[in-house]
């Protein structure tokens, strides 16, 4: 099965080739990781190579920020250990370089052995963790061989791939053989892992570690951003998240109607991808609402116009000076955006009807009425709605506050499982399999 799979990706890979090099040509993604990818150890890994490893894996932003917390907490009971973290995607691995340290963050490489097997030999890993839902065939069967104990936290499995995963139950059920622990987000999620083939006895609920993360680091443009809104006396300010292709213009045009009323407004739009902030600036161009990008704003007001939040890492900060928030990827059927950075602050929340993604988070907002659920054909009343009731705007924040509050302690039950999976000496650790070269016909360099 795991030669005709990375056969498999291998072609897969290879179809797809000319895409992968439009976006290394257009966008430079992939330049700088390549190597990694590809299974080069950067040497910055190579201090304290003697120390147990945790190697903790989140694939990109919404992971590297549940496990956040989830990561203090390992520094601090496993102070023996080194904690290094891998992530995939390119803005996944910013945000984690700047909350982690440059020196124990690093791209997960491909999924084939020649890639996996350098990154096995020089981190001998006691203890794996991955984020969610990241089921990598030969990575997990030779991380498991390789004598490494594996916990997936925070699993969940979408609506969106249950029938999927159902569907290939029989090869489903083998892949995540060698995963000693699930620790999933809810009951619902503990269900569908065990219908796809997972052993009860490895299947715990300890929550969703989203609800634990700590506030984001405040980004220097908030401050700014907050002088200008109150010496032009700005409002309301709408800041819309992690909006996703088919929604700006949607935005946009709800915005429209609000200036109407209210002129003095401010709209802080983020995209979701980097590699779109140029489309989203020709939007905009083309529209007779004014605009200011961040990397080039000076200072000046933002009152009656939309400012483009062009920056990576910044917006979950930005948050902080919003009347309204909207989160994004959810008016079109893409699953929805994180609901719990705007939460934090007191915001009152709006968002699509597409929220699949986050379903339990959106639904335990709901039932207590901390989030309104709006589709586009009624944004524009919303706004209008909540910019004109300042009673509505602080009952809703509050609210998200107090659902928030209510949900946590995920990171903690998290961790009190993942104490079993850490061995207390590693003279006690099985022998590494791995380690001897004869997988995949890698031969071991000489120590």
């Amino acid at each position: 099965m795991y030669a005709l799979y990375t056969v498999l990706l291998a072609f897969c890979l290879l179809v797809s080739l000319p895409y992968w090099l439009a976006q290394w040509l257009r966008h430079g993604k992939y330049r700088a990781s390549l190597r990694e990818r590809l299974g080069r150890v950067p040497a910055k890994l190579s201090g304290e190579a003697g120390k147990p490893t945790i190697w903790v894996h989140a694939v990109s932003v919404g992971e590297v920020l549940a496990v956040s917390g989830l990561l203090s907490e390992l520094r601090r009971v496993f102070p023996q250990h080194r904690i290094l973290v891998s992530t995939t995607t390119a803005t996944g691995q910013q945000l984690a370089r700047g909350r982690f340290g440059e020196n124990g963050v690093f791209y997960f490489p491909l999924d084939f052995g020649f890639a996996i097997q350098p990154y096995l030999r020089a981190l001998r890993p006691e203890l794996v963790v991955i984020a969610e839902t990241e089921f990598w065939p030969n990575f997990l069967r030779l991380a498991h061989g390789s004598g490494a104990r594996i916990a997936v936290v925070n699993a969940r499995i979408s609506d969106r791939s249950l029938s999927g995963y159902r569907r290939w139950r029989g090869i489903i059920r083998r892949v995540l053989q060698p995963v000693d622990l699930f620790l999933s987000q809810t009951e619902q999620d503990r269900e569908r892992l065990v219908a796809i083939g997972v052993a009860e006895d490895r299947v715990r609920v300890s929550g969703n570690l989203k609800f634990d993360a700590a506030p984001p680091v405040v980004a220097p443009i908030v401050a700014s951003l907050r002088g200008s809104i109150e010496q032009s006396q700005t409002k309301p300010v709408i800041v819309c998240g992690s909006s996703v292709e088919g929604e700006e213009e949607l935005l946009l045009g709800a915005f429209a109607r609000l200036l109407e009323v209210h002129p003095g407004a401010a709209m802080i739009l983020a995209p979701r991808h980097p590699e779109r902030f140029g489309a989203v600036t020709q939007l905009l161009e083309q529209g007779k609402i004014p605009f200011w990008r961040r990397s080039s704003w000076q200072g000046e007001s933002i009152s009656g116009g939309v400012f483009l939040l062009d920056s990576i890492g910044e917006l979950a900060s930005v948050y902080a000076i919003a009347d309204i928030a909207f989160v994004g990827g959810s008016l079109v059927p893409r699953g929805g955006h994180n609901i719990l950075e705007p939460a934090q602050y007191g915001v009152p929340i709006l968002v699509g009807p597409y929220t699949e993604n986050f379903r339990d988070i959106v639904k335990s907002f709901e039932i207590r009425g901390a989030v309104r659920i709006v589709p586009s054909g009624e944004l524009a009343q919303a706004f209008l709605e909540l910019a004109s009731h300042e009673e509505q705007r602080k009952s809703l924040g509050r609210l998200a506050v107090e659902t928030l509050q209510a949900h946590t302690g995920a990171t903690q039950r998290t961790l009190e499982s993942l104490r079993g999976l850490v061995i207390a000496s590693p003279e006690d650790r099985p022998l590494n399999p791995a380690l001897s070269g004869k997988e995949d016909g890698l031969a071991t360099p000489p120590r």
